[in-house]
């Protein structure tokens, strides 16, 4: 199985990448040059993707500093931010990055159809 697929997005092509996939977890990672936690997430990026190799993901990231429009558009005040979308409506939202196991912690909870999810408890 191949890994998530990781896309840069402008104000141009931010709906089509984000808004439009059907049935795909959309992360979208707000990031911008000289933010040092953003620079953690980026180089931790490659092994949270393989972590979730075969997962319905894609991580869509935008330079907030480059595409301000749309960090208003998303009442942004820091980053990194990273939003969830399914199915284009907005799950939720992570305000920086606290590490490896939250991250994927957040993103199997969101992931569509609940695969990831732990069985709930059968009544007795």
């Amino acid at each position: 199985m191949a890994h998530p697929v990781s896309y840069e997005a402008t104000t141009d092509t931010f709906d089509a990448l984000v808004l439009e996939p059907r049935d795909e977890l959309v992360v979208v990672d707000f990031w911008g040059p000289g933010c040092p936690n953003c620079d953690i997430y980026a180089a931790a990026e490659p092994d949270l993707l393989a972590e979730l190799e075969g997962a319905p993901l894609r991580v869509v990231k935008v330079n907030a500093y480059e595409h301000e429009a749309l960090a208003t558009r998303f009442g942004l005040h820091g980053i990194p931010t990273f939003l969830l979308f399914l199915n284009g409506q907005r799950l939720g939202k992570m305000s920086q990055y606290y590490g490896k196991p939250y991250w994927l912690g957040v993103i199997r909870d969101h992931l569509p159809g609940g695969a990831a999810r732990p069985a709930p408890a059968s009544a007795p």
